[in-house]
Order: C-alpha cells, then sequence, then structure tokens
C-alpha cells in the first residue's frame, strides 16, 4: 500500500466523519485524498461491522474495526470503472461508435422497430438521457431462488422508454446494463472477466473485482441469489483461475440487510457480505453493467491516479488514450457546447456569493449550478444533482460519481487532486446518502491544499 505523503492540515476531517458514525449515520468509513501523485490524507473511521451483528460463523460476534483495507461493495461506481471503461475500449477498437444507434449493436434493443427506439445511440446511453428508465421492476420471483442474467438482459434490453431519446438527463442503471451486455457480445467474455483482464489488473488493483456467487471458492453456502457465510477453515482453499476466495470475506464490509422482496425470497433480511446489494445486479448473478463491482480506497485511489495522469499526458497504466479520456471527462450529452462549463462556473461563484448555502457551509446552495443544464461526461457525473461531492472549492469541470451503498469519487485534473469517500452507509437502516458529507470532506481537502485561491 502506498504510504502518505502529508500535506496540509487535513485535522478538520476526522471529527466531521467521527460525528458521522456517532450519530450512527454509518458504521465506518475510509477516506483518501491525493494531490500532484501523491497520497496526502489516509484514514479509516469507525467499525466495518457493528457489535452484536453476525460475524463470519453466522454468530453474534463483537464490533470489527473499520481499516484501511477494507473491501467495499461500490454499487454505481461499477458504470465508471468496468462499464464505462469497457464500452471506450471497444470505440478504440472500432467495434463500436459512440453516435451509433444500440439497435445497430443489440437489434433485441429495437425488435419492434420503434422509430423512437431507434434514436437511441451509446452516446445517450453513457449520459443517461436514452430516455429508458431507471431500474428494473423487482416485483416477481425472477432471479430470487437462482440468479437469471438473460432474464435480466432481456428485461433491460425491452424496457420503455419513458422519456423522449436525448430531451433530458434521467440517471439509469437499465442503460448500464445494456451497455455491460454489448461489452459482453462484442468480447466474447463475461463482464467480470473482461474487466478484471483489461482494466483491472493492468492498473495493478489487486482487490478490485466482481464477486459473482457461482464463482466464489471456499466455504460458503449459496441461498438463493446470496452468498451465505459459513466458518472459515484454518487453510486457505486452492482456488483456480476465474474463482475469488472467500478468504476475503474477513476484509469485506457487511453492506446491509437484503430487503428485496420478503416471502419470496429465502436470503431475507439476512446481512449482505460480499453479495452485491444492488437488487438486479444480484438477481442476475452479481455481476451487471451497472453495480457488482467490489474495492478497496487502495485500488481506487491507483485508478485515480492513473486516470489524471493520463489526462495531463504523464506515463501512465491507465487502459484508454489521453483523447478518448479527455471526451470521457468533458460534457458530452447530447447538445453540448462549450460554454457550459464557464456559464455553470460562473453560476456557481454568484450563487456562492450571494445565497450561500445555510444548512451546510461547506457545500454549494445549487446542484446542478443552472437548473435544467445536466452536465456528463461518458460515465462521470460534471454538474447534476448527484455533484454534491465535488465540494464549493473544485471547480464545474472537475467530474466524479457516486454509489448508493455509501461511496463516492471525485478527481479534479486542475489541480492533479482526487478525494475519495468509502462507506457502508446503508447498514444502518435510514442512514442518509453519504455524498454531502463527502462534499464536505472534498472541500475541506482543496482548501487544506489551498487550491484555486481557498
Amino acid at each position: 500500500m502506498q504510504n502518505v505523503v502529508p500535506e496540509g492540515d487535513f485535522s478538520s476531517v476526522p471529527p466531521l466523519v467521527d460525528e458521522a458514525v456517532a450519530a450512527n449515520r454509518m458504521p465506518g468509513a475510509v477516506i483518501q485524498i491525493g494531490h500532484g501523485g501523491n497520497i496526502v490524507f489516509r484514514q479509516a473511521f469507525g467499525s466495518r461491522k457493528l457489535p452484536g451483528e453476525p460475524g463470519l460463523d453466522g454468530s453474534p460476534s463483537p464490533a470489527e474495526p473499520m481499516t484501511e483495507d477494507t473491501i467495499f461493495d461500490l454499487a454505481s461506481l461499477t458504470k465508471i470503472l468496468a462499464t464505462t471503461t469497457a464500452v471506450l475500449q471497444l470505440v478504440e477498437q472500432g467495434k463500436v461508435a459512440i453516435d451509433e444507434p444500440v439497435q445497430t449493436y443489440l437489434p433485441e434493443f429495437n425488435a419492434g422497430a420503434d422509430p423512437r427506439r431507434a434514436r437511441v445511440t451509446l452516446r445517450m446511453l453513457l449520459t443517461h438521457t436514452s430516455g429508458i428508465g431507471g431500474d428494473l421492476s423487482h416485483q416477481g420471483p425472477w432471479g430470487l431462488t437462482a440468479a437469471d442474467k438473460a432474464d435480466g438482459i432481456h428485461r433491460a434490453l425491452t424496457a420503455p422508454l419513458e422519456f423522449g431519446p436525448g430531451e433530458l438527463f434521467h440517471y439509469s442503471d437499465i442503460g448500464f446494463i445494456v451497455l455491460g451486455t454489448l461489452v459482453e457480445k462484442f468480447t466474447g467474455q463475461p463482464l467480470d472477466t473482461y474487466a478484471q483482464d483489461n482494466i483491472f489488473t493492468p492498473l495493478g488493483m489487486t482487490d478490485t473485482r466482481y464477486l459473482p456467487a457461482a464463482k466464489a471458492c471456499g466455504p460458503h453456502r449459496i441461498i438463493g441469489n446470496a452468498i451465505a457465510v459459513d466458518a472459515p477453515t484454518s487453510d486457505p482453499a486452492e482456488c483456480p483461475d476465474g474463482t475469488w476466495s472467500t478468504d476475503l470475506l474477513e476484509r469485506i464490509a457487511p453492506t446491509a440487510r437484503d430487503e428485496d422482496t420478503p416471502g419470496i425470497n429465502p436470503d431475507f433480511d439476512r446481512s449482505l457480505r460480499s453479495t452485491v446489494h444492488d437488487p438486479t445486479a444480484r438477481r442476475m448473478g452479481g455481476v451487471a453493467g451497472s453495480a457488482g463491482v467490489f474495492s478497496t480506497v487502495h485500488d481506487l485511489g491507483r485508478y485515480a491516479q492513473a486516470l489524471l495522469d493520463r489526462l495531463a499526458g504523464r506515463p501512465s497504466t491507465f487502459p484508454l488514450t489521453q483523447s478518448t479520456l479527455q471526451l470521457m471527462t468533458t460534457p458530452q450529452q447530447p447538445g453540448h457546447n462549450a460554454g457550459q462549463l464557464e456559464a455553470a462556473n460562473n453560476a456557481v461563484r454568484e450563487a456562492i456569493a450571494t445565497a450561500p448555502n445555510t444548512s451546510d457551509p461547506l457545500l454549494a446552495p445549487n446542484y446542478p449550478a443552472i437548473n435544467g443544464q445536466d452536465l456528463r461526461g461518458f460515465g462521470w457525473d460534471i454538474d447534476t444533482a448527484h455533484s454534491s461531492p465535488r465540494g464549493i472549492v473544485f471547480p464545474v469541470g472537475s467530474f466524479g460519481h457516486t454509489g448508493f451503498t455509501g461511496v463516492t469519487i471525485w478527481m479534479d485534473p486542475g489541480s492533479d487532486s482526487y478525494v475519495i469517500v468509502l462507506a457502508n452507509v446503508i447498514h444502518q437502516r435510514g442512514g442518509p446518502p453519504v455524498a454531502k458529507l463527502s462534499g464536505d470532506v472534498a472541500t475541506i481537502a482543496a482548501r487544506a491544499l489551498h487550491l484555486y485561491g481557498s
């Protein structure tokens, strides 16, 4: 694990996180801040498992402290770490084109020759402007008693349009399930295998992977579509290639209790630990374009720094070219124009000066800065309602993403900085999203590093 090179005064960060832990807003968290190619702050807070909850043998056990090498369910960070990166690799290889209709590559997407669906392009899927709804229905038994990826893919490919293609930003898990299906079709590999071999391994992300229950190796049972942990053995299992060892369970943070469909789900109310929380991805066997990847703050830092290095033209192992990354990380939604970033930054400055956020002074009063102007790169969030992890110092034009489980990453190429906050917020029922806390941390980090005159 890369050492921390202290820079700046981050003393305001621990009290902020400790307060959230003490208020039962989350069991714990791990935070890492990078700047100028160095890790300038990294710390674990609280617990990854609360006292009295089931341990690995299923029996109540003491609390497990959060550690810097804890593995988290990354939820929607999967969309950019795995799916978007993989799709853009296909673009670089000339196998697909950004502005080509989805039906060109996946005819099942428009089997009925609907003229509206014929207009949906890969660009629209990547920027959440396709008009497709947010997520698949979880009514009924599909994928509950046994994972059923084929049914999930069929449901995604045939999901109705709720808005006109290209008309507005509407965050969609379904669109990224379709993109994951595209990757599998053109690579001839399961998405988890392709991402491991072509993204995570080249980047040296040794603790990053999908964790499909069917590929678990070592003591475990599968109940419905979820891993049920058995007592670990003293001798680690010899696991073949293409599987993952349940020895990892000791470092994986329990995410939440399984709340998917009582009365049908045989795993209902059991603690999810190593099983993806997202119900759709879980019903699909733990591997989807929308969710399913698990990782550590260390590995995400490697990803972030490699991306920033490639963008800056420095030596990098990031598996995309600089020109592709420039497209990935700048506004790419249909109808975007060069003046949108400047307009958004002007709006941020004016809003902070005239009507600051009185409930949280470390955040801007509005995300996005201009109502109705949602800015997305390919995969990455730039300025939408989900952009509060940016804080108030990093400019619009920096980029990041959130994950429902309580994870965020935000990067700023202008200052060569990133902020990563990983927590298992939803482990405690009613836990609030971590995005605002992440934004507070980002503001503190930028000020500690004296960025942009702060």
